[in-house]
């Protein structure tokens, strides 16, 4: 009597029919919704993304110095203010170190930190602080605007590599339209920032920059990340694509 081997129990990922395989595809592309790989590689790129600014420690890092300052300032004055903002300055650049992130975002962190100081110091108001961060969403709303009058979106200077695309991308309509749309986006944003820092900071109200400078960070990490997304799925399709344009060289 010949002895039949032991079956071999495979995944259920792999023991699936192709059949099986095949029709959830098939409903996938009817409803339109991306391949589970497409969906895996999009989400992966998305946390890199975070994982770049830190992820929810590394923004609570980036904006612990300012809020001890406006804590510090409403609770003892100005002076206080200053010491809270040094010692909480140098704890944060000592949390990048231990989460080995790079020497240089420390050290930025310290700029910053005694650049808005200086600032601050030299005007006698805790507001004065906040003058140096209007200059960011300043150049960001220049820049998208400068972009998009060029045909050259601003956000496709920023995640079209990370996202896989094509060096060529102004010449692929649906990579050029991301990446519009989202600069679009980023303009509203960046423009909506830079209006309410100036209201608050005529009402001298520290507390509300303070706030609108923790949540501008966190939007626009999310901005980002979900460009990058977005753009990663349409630049797998453009790239997957037999009919994609030839480059365009301008």
């Amino acid at each position: 009597m010949i002895a039949r081997p032991a079956p071999v129990h495979q995944p259920p990922e792999l023991a699936l029919p192709d059949a099986s395989r095949s029709a959830s595809a098939t409903v996938r592309r009817v409803l339109g919704l991306p391949d589970l790989v497409e969906v895996s590689a999009g989400r992966a790129a998305a946390r890199r993304t975070l994982e770049r600014v830190g992820g929810p420690v590394g923004l609570a890092v980036a904006t612990a110095p300012t809020i001890a300052f406006v804590a510090a300032d409403a609770a003892a004055g100005l002076g206080t203010a200053f010491v809270a903002l040094a010692v909480t300055a140098v704890v944060a650049s000592g949390v990048r170190l231990a989460r080995r992130e790079p020497p240089g975002a420390a050290v930025a962190g310290l700029v910053v930190a005694a650049v808005c100081a200086t600032v601050a110091a030299l005007a006698g108001e805790a507001r004065a602080f906040f003058l140096p961060g209007m200059v960011l969403p300043v150049v960001f709303v220049l820049a998208y605007v400068v972009s998009l009058v060029a045909g050259r979106p601003l956000t496709g200077f920023m995640v079209n590599r990370l996202a896989g695309g094509p060096r060529d991308w102004p010449g692929h309509a649906s990579l050029r339209r991301v990446y519009t749309v989202t600069s679009v986006v980023g303009l509203a944003m960046a423009t909506a920032n830079l209006v309410v820092r100036v209201v608050f900071y005529v009402a001298d109200a520290p507390g509300v920059l303070a706030a609108i400078q923790v949540v501008a960070t966190s939007l626009f990490a999310v901005h980002f990340a979900v460009t990058l997304v977005v753009a990663r799925r349409v630049a797998v399709a453009t790239v997957a694509s037999p009919g994609a344009p030839a480059p365009v060289h301008r």
